[in-house]
């Protein structure tokens, strides 16, 4: 039981980390590939990027320890869960609107996932 914490505690240290860096992105602004070199260091000044970098790096601390605990056949399927989630979350906080076709998929991973919990 413990283990599957762990899990649960990874993946959502991970979508925190996305939605983070999502909102310091919006502020930061869009820019050329080609300009990515001389953004990287404002981009990392951003507090919202920072906190989803940290957030990131948490996340993966806890997922060296659902490795050397689960399958990794078993684990990192679990993690697409963190898309489910994400596309609420998108919806909520940043009012995306998401398609039939991506809702579709939604329902694809969720499926998937049951599967792999089952076997």
């Amino acid at each position: 039981m413990v283990d599957y914490l762990i899990l649960v505690v990874s993946v959502l240290l991970a979508i925190v980390g996305q939605l983070l860096m999502k909102q310091g992105m919006n502020q930061f602004g869009r820019f050329p590939i080609a300009q990515i070199i001389q953004n990287v260091i404002p981009m990392f000044l951003n507090p919202w990027v920072f906190a989803g970098l940290v957030a990131f790096g948490i996340s993966s601390i806890f997922w060296l320890a659902v490795l050397s605990r689960l399958p990794l056949s078993l684990a990192y399927p679990m993690v697409s869960l963190a898309y489910v989630v994400v596309t609420f979350a998108s919806i909520i906080l940043f009012k995306e609107h998401v398609s039939l076709v991506r809702w579709i998929g939604v329902l694809v991973i969720c499926s998937g996932v049951f599967l792999i919990s089952r076997s």
